[in-house]
Protein backbone atom coordinates (compact mmCIF):
# COMPACT_ATOMS: atom_id res chain seq x y z
CA UNK A 1 0.00 0.00 0.00
CA UNK A 2 1.15 3.48 -0.09
CA UNK A 3 1.84 5.38 2.62
CA UNK A 4 0.25 8.84 2.32
CA UNK A 5 2.87 10.40 4.16
CA UNK A 6 6.13 9.63 2.88
CA UNK A 7 5.08 8.23 -0.61
CA UNK A 8 6.35 4.79 -0.38
CA UNK A 9 4.86 1.34 -0.97
CA UNK A 10 4.11 -0.53 2.52
CA UNK A 11 3.55 -4.43 1.95
CA UNK A 12 0.14 -5.41 1.19
CA UNK A 13 -1.64 -7.27 4.39
CA UNK A 14 -3.40 -10.21 2.45
CA UNK A 15 -3.56 -13.90 3.20
CA UNK A 16 -2.32 -15.55 0.41
CA UNK A 17 -0.96 -18.83 -0.44
CA UNK A 18 -0.21 -20.41 -3.95
CA UNK A 19 2.85 -19.87 -6.63
CA UNK A 20 2.12 -15.81 -6.60
CA UNK A 21 2.00 -15.15 -2.78
CA UNK A 22 5.70 -13.84 -3.30
CA UNK A 23 4.82 -11.41 -5.81
CA UNK A 24 2.28 -9.79 -4.43
CA UNK A 25 4.25 -6.76 -2.73
CA UNK A 26 6.12 -6.20 -5.92
CA UNK A 27 2.97 -6.27 -8.06
CA UNK A 28 1.63 -4.28 -5.84
CA UNK A 29 4.98 -1.63 -5.55
CA UNK A 30 4.38 -1.62 -9.48
CA UNK A 31 0.81 -0.83 -9.39
CA UNK A 32 1.57 2.56 -7.27
CA UNK A 33 4.46 3.37 -9.41
CA UNK A 34 1.98 3.91 -12.03
CA UNK A 35 -0.32 6.23 -10.30
CA UNK A 36 -3.09 3.76 -8.96
CA UNK A 37 -4.57 4.79 -5.64
CA UNK A 38 -4.42 2.94 -2.28
CA UNK A 39 -7.81 1.29 -2.64
CA UNK A 40 -7.35 -0.05 -6.40
CA UNK A 41 -4.18 -1.41 -5.29
CA UNK A 42 -5.60 -3.90 -2.76
CA UNK A 43 -8.48 -4.41 -5.19
CA UNK A 44 -5.93 -5.24 -7.79
CA UNK A 45 -3.83 -7.93 -5.32
CA UNK A 46 -7.06 -9.27 -3.78
CA UNK A 47 -7.58 -10.45 -7.31
CA UNK A 48 -4.17 -12.10 -7.53
CA UNK A 49 -4.32 -13.23 -3.74
CA UNK A 50 -7.67 -15.39 -5.28
CA UNK A 51 -5.66 -16.22 -8.74
CA UNK A 52 -2.80 -17.76 -6.43
CA UNK A 53 -5.46 -19.79 -4.15
CA UNK A 54 -6.92 -21.06 -7.15
CA UNK A 55 -3.85 -22.47 -9.05
CA UNK A 56 -2.90 -24.09 -5.63
CA UNK A 57 -5.97 -26.16 -5.06
CA UNK A 58 -5.53 -27.28 -8.61
CA UNK A 59 -1.81 -28.32 -7.78
CA UNK A 60 -0.61 -25.85 -10.72
CA UNK A 61 2.41 -23.29 -10.57
CA UNK A 62 2.98 -20.45 -12.13
CA UNK A 63 5.13 -21.11 -15.28
CA UNK A 64 1.47 -23.03 -16.83
CA UNK A 65 -0.18 -18.69 -16.37
CA UNK A 66 -1.36 -17.81 -19.57
CA UNK A 67 -4.38 -16.47 -21.23
CA UNK A 68 -6.03 -19.49 -21.70
CA UNK A 69 -5.74 -20.16 -18.31
CA UNK A 70 -7.07 -16.68 -16.76
CA UNK A 71 -10.12 -17.48 -18.82
CA UNK A 72 -10.94 -20.57 -16.76
CA UNK A 73 -10.29 -18.84 -13.45
CA UNK A 74 -12.38 -15.80 -14.71
CA UNK A 75 -15.25 -18.41 -16.31
CA UNK A 76 -15.45 -19.85 -12.58
CA UNK A 77 -15.34 -16.38 -10.91
CA UNK A 78 -18.78 -15.86 -12.89
CA UNK A 79 -20.32 -19.19 -12.27
CA UNK A 80 -19.66 -17.92 -8.51
CA UNK A 81 -21.29 -14.49 -8.63
CA UNK A 82 -18.06 -12.63 -7.92
CA UNK A 83 -16.99 -10.89 -10.43
CA UNK A 84 -15.90 -7.50 -10.04
CA UNK A 85 -15.44 -4.55 -12.72
CA UNK A 86 -11.94 -4.58 -14.44
CA UNK A 87 -11.11 -7.77 -12.98
CA UNK A 88 -10.23 -8.61 -16.30
CA UNK A 89 -7.80 -5.83 -16.85
CA UNK A 90 -6.07 -6.78 -14.00
CA UNK A 91 -5.38 -10.60 -14.78
CA UNK A 92 -3.57 -9.33 -17.86
CA UNK A 93 -1.70 -6.42 -15.85
CA UNK A 94 -0.71 -9.62 -14.04
CA UNK A 95 0.41 -11.11 -17.24
CA UNK A 96 2.56 -8.74 -18.24
CA UNK A 97 3.97 -8.31 -14.86
CA UNK A 98 4.79 -11.56 -15.11
CA UNK A 99 6.83 -11.94 -18.64
CA UNK A 100 8.58 -8.94 -17.97
CA UNK A 101 9.94 -10.76 -15.06
CA UNK A 102 10.20 -13.69 -17.30
CA UNK A 103 8.23 -15.97 -14.96
CA UNK A 104 5.98 -17.25 -17.26
CA UNK A 105 6.20 -17.94 -21.09
CA UNK A 106 6.06 -15.20 -23.72
CA UNK A 107 2.93 -15.24 -26.02
CA UNK A 108 4.40 -17.00 -28.79
CA UNK A 109 4.06 -14.83 -32.19
CA UNK A 110 0.98 -15.76 -34.31
CA UNK A 111 2.56 -17.09 -37.57
CA UNK A 112 0.56 -16.07 -41.25
CA UNK A 113 1.12 -19.80 -42.56
CA UNK A 114 -0.93 -19.41 -46.09
CA UNK A 115 1.05 -18.52 -49.12
CA UNK A 116 0.32 -14.82 -49.06
CA UNK A 117 1.79 -14.70 -45.72
CA UNK A 118 4.47 -16.95 -46.22
CA UNK A 119 5.72 -14.48 -48.99
CA UNK A 120 5.22 -11.36 -47.01
CA UNK A 121 7.29 -12.66 -44.60
CA UNK A 122 10.05 -13.19 -46.85
CA UNK A 123 9.94 -10.22 -48.50
CA UNK A 124 10.22 -8.68 -44.72
CA UNK A 125 13.32 -10.80 -43.74
CA UNK A 126 14.83 -9.51 -47.38
CA UNK A 127 14.23 -5.73 -46.51
CA UNK A 128 15.06 -6.14 -42.91
CA UNK A 129 17.97 -8.42 -42.82
CA UNK A 130 19.89 -8.05 -46.76
CA UNK A 131 18.89 -4.22 -47.07
CA UNK A 132 19.04 -3.09 -43.42
CA UNK A 133 15.71 -0.95 -43.65
CA UNK A 134 14.02 0.33 -40.30
CA UNK A 135 11.05 -1.43 -38.92
CA UNK A 136 8.86 1.58 -39.54
CA UNK A 137 9.70 1.67 -43.13
CA UNK A 138 8.58 -2.25 -42.93
CA UNK A 139 5.43 -1.49 -41.26
CA UNK A 140 4.90 0.85 -44.29
CA UNK A 141 6.27 -1.12 -47.17
CA UNK A 142 4.01 -4.41 -46.29
CA UNK A 143 0.48 -3.50 -45.70
CA UNK A 144 0.91 -2.02 -49.67
CA UNK A 145 2.60 -5.29 -50.40
CA UNK A 146 -0.28 -7.25 -48.99
CA UNK A 147 -3.12 -5.10 -50.27
CA UNK A 148 -1.30 -5.61 -53.83
CA UNK A 149 -1.45 -9.03 -54.16
CA UNK A 150 -4.63 -9.93 -52.13
CA UNK A 151 -6.55 -7.73 -54.63
CA UNK A 152 -4.80 -9.31 -57.83
CA UNK A 153 -5.38 -12.75 -57.02
CA UNK A 154 -8.60 -12.45 -54.13
CA UNK A 155 -9.48 -15.94 -53.10
CA UNK A 156 -7.37 -17.79 -55.95
CA UNK A 157 -4.04 -19.04 -55.73
CA UNK A 158 -0.86 -16.82 -56.21
CA UNK A 159 0.52 -17.09 -59.24
CA UNK A 160 3.33 -14.72 -59.40
CA UNK A 161 4.18 -15.68 -63.18
CA UNK A 162 1.04 -13.88 -63.68
CA UNK A 163 1.98 -10.14 -63.00
CA UNK A 164 2.28 -7.99 -65.60
CA UNK A 165 2.55 -4.56 -66.28
CA UNK A 166 -1.01 -3.75 -66.50
CA UNK A 167 -1.65 -5.55 -62.61
CA UNK A 168 0.44 -3.21 -61.15
CA UNK A 169 -0.35 0.13 -63.24
CA UNK A 170 -4.41 -0.26 -62.04
CA UNK A 171 -3.71 -0.86 -58.82
CA UNK A 172 -1.17 2.58 -58.14
CA UNK A 173 -3.89 4.50 -60.60
CA UNK A 174 -6.55 2.88 -58.45
CA UNK A 175 -5.53 3.81 -54.94
CA UNK A 176 -3.31 7.60 -56.05
CA UNK A 177 -7.27 8.71 -56.53
CA UNK A 178 -8.15 8.83 -53.28
CA UNK A 179 -4.58 8.96 -51.48
CA UNK A 180 -2.37 11.76 -51.03
CA UNK A 181 0.78 12.45 -53.24
CA UNK A 182 3.00 11.53 -50.66
CA UNK A 183 0.97 7.42 -49.92
CA UNK A 184 0.80 7.52 -53.57
CA UNK A 185 4.95 7.64 -53.99
CA UNK A 186 4.88 5.17 -50.84
CA UNK A 187 2.79 2.64 -53.18
CA UNK A 188 5.31 2.92 -56.24
CA UNK A 189 9.01 2.31 -53.93
CA UNK A 190 6.76 -0.21 -51.86
CA UNK A 191 5.87 -2.01 -55.42
CA UNK A 192 9.36 -1.45 -56.70
CA UNK A 193 10.91 -3.10 -53.80
CA UNK A 194 8.95 -5.83 -53.96
CA UNK A 195 9.12 -6.60 -57.94
CA UNK A 196 13.00 -6.53 -57.15
CA UNK A 197 12.80 -8.86 -54.62
CA UNK A 198 10.68 -11.10 -56.68
CA UNK A 199 13.13 -11.12 -59.95
CA UNK A 200 16.33 -11.09 -57.46
CA UNK A 201 14.63 -14.72 -56.13
CA UNK A 202 13.62 -15.88 -59.59
CA UNK A 203 9.45 -15.50 -58.77
CA UNK A 204 9.50 -13.53 -62.16
CA UNK A 205 11.25 -13.95 -65.11
CA UNK A 206 10.42 -10.10 -66.35
CA UNK A 207 11.95 -6.96 -64.76
CA UNK A 208 8.67 -5.34 -63.54
CA UNK A 209 10.33 -3.08 -61.28
CA UNK A 210 11.19 -1.23 -64.68
CA UNK A 211 7.59 -0.90 -65.72
CA UNK A 212 6.35 0.55 -62.37
CA UNK A 213 4.84 4.49 -63.10
CA UNK A 214 6.16 7.35 -61.15
CA UNK A 215 4.01 10.08 -59.10
CA UNK A 216 4.30 13.61 -59.56
CA UNK A 217 5.54 15.46 -56.59
CA UNK A 218 7.43 18.32 -57.09
CA UNK A 219 9.31 19.78 -54.38
CA UNK A 220 8.72 22.98 -53.04
CA UNK A 221 5.60 22.73 -54.83
CA UNK A 222 2.98 23.62 -52.06
CA UNK A 223 3.10 26.51 -49.35
CA UNK A 224 3.48 25.30 -45.90
CA UNK A 225 0.63 25.90 -43.76
CA UNK A 226 0.98 28.03 -40.90
CA UNK A 227 -0.39 30.57 -38.29
CA UNK A 228 -0.15 33.78 -37.38
CA UNK A 229 1.44 34.76 -34.11
CA UNK A 230 -1.80 36.15 -32.66
CA UNK A 231 -3.60 33.21 -33.14
CA UNK A 232 -0.86 30.74 -32.06
CA UNK A 233 -0.98 33.00 -28.87
CA UNK A 234 -4.73 32.83 -28.83
CA UNK A 235 -4.60 29.03 -29.29
CA UNK A 236 -2.53 28.86 -26.05
CA UNK A 237 -4.53 31.14 -24.50
CA UNK A 238 -7.70 28.64 -24.87
CA UNK A 239 -5.66 26.06 -22.59
CA UNK A 240 -7.82 25.96 -19.16
CA UNK A 241 -4.62 26.18 -17.06
CA UNK A 242 -6.48 25.59 -13.60
CA UNK A 243 -7.03 22.23 -14.94
CA UNK A 244 -3.98 19.32 -14.40
CA UNK A 245 -5.42 18.30 -18.06
CA UNK A 246 -4.81 21.83 -19.42
CA UNK A 247 -1.82 22.87 -17.51
CA UNK A 248 0.08 19.65 -19.23
CA UNK A 249 -1.46 20.49 -22.85
CA UNK A 250 -0.40 24.52 -22.39
CA UNK A 251 3.13 23.18 -21.70
CA UNK A 252 3.22 20.57 -24.84
CA UNK A 253 1.99 23.78 -26.83
CA UNK A 254 4.21 26.14 -25.70
CA UNK A 255 7.54 23.91 -26.80
CA UNK A 256 5.53 23.24 -29.97
CA UNK A 257 4.69 26.80 -30.59
CA UNK A 258 8.42 28.21 -29.71
CA UNK A 259 10.65 25.43 -30.34
CA UNK A 260 9.27 23.62 -33.64
CA UNK A 261 9.33 20.49 -32.26
CA UNK A 262 7.99 17.62 -33.94
CA UNK A 263 5.19 15.80 -32.47
CA UNK A 264 7.13 12.17 -32.26
CA UNK A 265 10.01 14.26 -30.42
CA UNK A 266 7.77 15.90 -27.57
CA UNK A 267 6.50 12.07 -26.91
CA UNK A 268 10.44 11.03 -27.00
CA UNK A 269 11.20 13.66 -24.46
CA UNK A 270 12.26 12.46 -21.00
CA UNK A 271 13.13 13.90 -17.27
CA UNK A 272 16.78 13.24 -18.15
CA UNK A 273 16.48 15.68 -21.37
CA UNK A 274 15.78 18.71 -19.43
CA UNK A 275 19.05 20.31 -18.37
CA UNK A 276 17.97 22.94 -16.30
CA UNK A 277 21.38 24.03 -15.19
CA UNK A 278 22.21 25.20 -18.41
CA UNK A 279 18.48 25.75 -19.84
CA UNK A 280 18.59 23.29 -22.59
CA UNK A 281 16.51 20.41 -23.65
CA UNK A 282 17.71 17.54 -25.57
CA UNK A 283 15.98 16.85 -28.64
CA UNK A 284 15.85 13.42 -30.17
CA UNK A 285 15.18 13.77 -33.48
CA UNK A 286 14.56 11.91 -36.90
CA UNK A 287 17.17 9.20 -37.42
CA UNK A 288 18.62 8.74 -34.04
CA UNK A 289 20.16 12.31 -34.18
CA UNK A 290 20.23 14.62 -31.08
CA UNK A 291 20.35 17.82 -30.50
CA UNK A 292 20.28 20.54 -27.81
CA UNK A 293 17.99 23.45 -27.66
CA UNK A 294 18.17 26.59 -25.58
CA UNK A 295 15.05 26.21 -23.13
CA UNK A 296 12.94 29.86 -23.42
CA UNK A 297 11.74 31.48 -20.24
CA UNK A 298 8.44 30.74 -20.80
CA UNK A 299 8.25 27.51 -21.85
CA UNK A 300 11.03 26.68 -18.79
CA UNK A 301 8.18 28.50 -16.56
CA UNK A 302 5.19 26.29 -17.92
CA UNK A 303 7.43 23.03 -17.52
CA UNK A 304 8.29 23.98 -14.19
CA UNK A 305 4.10 24.27 -13.19
CA UNK A 306 3.35 21.05 -15.12
CA UNK A 307 6.41 19.13 -13.38
CA UNK A 308 6.22 20.81 -9.64
CA UNK A 309 2.25 21.11 -9.73
CA UNK A 310 0.29 18.98 -12.03
CA UNK A 311 2.61 15.84 -13.05
CA UNK A 312 1.44 12.80 -10.88
CA UNK A 313 4.88 11.36 -8.77
CA UNK A 314 5.44 8.23 -10.82
CA UNK A 315 8.92 6.40 -12.02
CA UNK A 316 8.14 6.46 -15.61
CA UNK A 317 10.46 8.99 -17.10
CA UNK A 318 8.72 10.56 -20.14
CA UNK A 319 7.90 14.26 -19.75
CA UNK A 320 4.47 14.09 -20.96
CA UNK A 321 2.19 11.46 -19.08
CA UNK A 322 -1.34 10.32 -19.16
CA UNK A 323 -3.27 12.22 -15.92
CA UNK A 324 -5.30 8.82 -14.67
CA UNK A 325 -3.63 5.50 -13.98
CA UNK A 326 -1.60 3.91 -15.48
CA UNK A 327 0.86 6.75 -15.54
CA UNK A 328 2.78 6.19 -18.32
CA UNK A 329 3.88 8.27 -21.07
CA UNK A 330 1.63 9.50 -23.98
CA UNK A 331 1.16 6.81 -26.82
CA UNK A 332 2.65 8.15 -30.15
CA UNK A 333 2.50 11.25 -32.11
CA UNK A 334 -1.15 11.05 -32.57
CA UNK A 335 -1.54 12.10 -28.97
CA UNK A 336 0.02 15.36 -29.25
CA UNK A 337 -2.07 16.10 -32.65
CA UNK A 338 -5.09 15.79 -30.76
CA UNK A 339 -3.66 18.06 -28.55
CA UNK A 340 -3.32 20.71 -30.92
CA UNK A 341 -6.98 19.80 -32.41
CA UNK A 342 -8.76 20.06 -29.56
CA UNK A 343 -6.71 23.57 -28.78
CA UNK A 344 -7.60 24.76 -32.25
CA UNK A 345 -11.40 24.19 -31.91
CA UNK A 346 -10.83 25.92 -28.24
CA UNK A 347 -9.79 28.99 -29.64
CA UNK A 348 -12.30 29.03 -33.16
CA UNK A 349 -10.09 28.27 -35.59
CA UNK A 350 -10.03 26.21 -38.36
CA UNK A 351 -6.87 25.79 -40.63
CA UNK A 352 -6.52 23.18 -43.49
CA UNK A 353 -4.21 21.40 -41.83
CA UNK A 354 -4.50 20.42 -37.87
CA UNK A 355 -1.46 18.45 -37.12
CA UNK A 356 1.13 19.67 -34.65
CA UNK A 357 3.41 20.05 -37.52
CA UNK A 358 1.07 22.92 -38.19
CA UNK A 359 3.10 24.78 -34.92
CA UNK A 360 6.60 23.80 -36.47
CA UNK A 361 5.76 25.39 -40.20
CA UNK A 362 4.17 28.87 -37.77
CA UNK A 363 7.33 28.88 -36.23
CA UNK A 364 9.74 28.94 -38.88
CA UNK A 365 7.40 31.33 -41.25
CA UNK A 366 7.63 33.48 -37.88
CA UNK A 367 11.14 33.82 -37.53
CA UNK A 368 11.36 34.30 -41.45
CA UNK A 369 9.01 37.62 -41.41
CA UNK A 370 11.08 38.66 -38.66
CA UNK A 371 14.47 39.09 -40.28
CA UNK A 372 15.57 35.46 -40.10
CA UNK A 373 17.69 33.68 -42.44
CA UNK A 374 17.03 30.59 -43.60
CA UNK A 375 20.04 28.99 -42.44
CA UNK A 376 19.29 30.11 -38.71
CA UNK A 377 15.67 28.28 -39.36
CA UNK A 378 17.30 25.40 -40.54
CA UNK A 379 19.60 25.17 -37.37
CA UNK A 380 16.52 25.53 -34.92
CA UNK A 381 14.00 23.32 -37.18
CA UNK A 382 17.51 20.91 -36.96
CA UNK A 383 16.96 19.91 -40.44
CA UNK A 384 19.84 17.61 -41.97
CA UNK A 385 19.95 19.02 -45.30
CA UNK A 386 19.73 22.61 -46.04
CA UNK A 387 17.25 21.89 -49.32
CA UNK A 388 14.47 20.98 -46.79
CA UNK A 389 14.83 24.34 -45.61
CA UNK A 390 14.03 26.05 -48.88
CA UNK A 391 10.39 25.87 -48.66
CA UNK A 392 10.09 28.27 -46.12
CA UNK A 393 11.30 30.94 -48.69
CA UNK A 394 8.13 30.78 -50.88
CA UNK A 395 6.67 32.64 -47.49
CA UNK A 396 8.43 35.85 -47.75
CA UNK A 397 6.06 37.49 -50.22
CA UNK A 398 7.95 40.95 -49.77
CA UNK A 399 11.52 39.66 -50.91
CA UNK A 400 9.88 37.80 -53.64
CA UNK A 401 8.71 40.59 -54.96
CA UNK A 402 11.53 42.38 -55.10
CA UNK A 403 13.19 39.46 -57.48
CA UNK A 404 10.33 39.12 -59.35
CA UNK A 405 9.98 40.54 -63.19
CA UNK A 406 7.19 42.59 -64.16
CA UNK A 407 4.51 41.18 -66.12
CA UNK A 408 5.20 41.49 -70.04
CA UNK A 409 2.54 44.43 -71.12
CA UNK A 410 1.53 45.13 -67.42
CA UNK A 411 0.59 49.14 -67.14
CA UNK A 412 3.58 50.63 -64.40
Amino acid sequence: MIDPDSGAMTPVKLSCVGPLATHINAFAACLGGEGYTSKTVHDKCELVAKLSAWLYRRNLSQDVLEEGLLDHFHADRRRQGHVRRGEVATGHQLLRYLRDLGCIRAIPPRTDTTPLGSLTRDFENHLSSERGLSPATLDNYLPIVRRFLTERFESRPIQLDELCPVDIHRFIVRHAQTESRRSAQLIVTALRSFLRFLRQRGAIATDLAGGVPGIANWRLSHLPKSLPPEQVERMLASCDRSTPVGERDYAILLILARLGLRAGEVIALTLDDLDWERGEILVRGKGQRLGRLPLPTDVGAALVDYLRHVRPRCSTRPVFIRMRAPLRGLVGPTAIDCVVRRALKRAGLNPEFKGAHLLRHSVATNLLHRGASLTEIGQLLRHSQPTTTQIYAKVDIAALRAIGLPWPGAVS
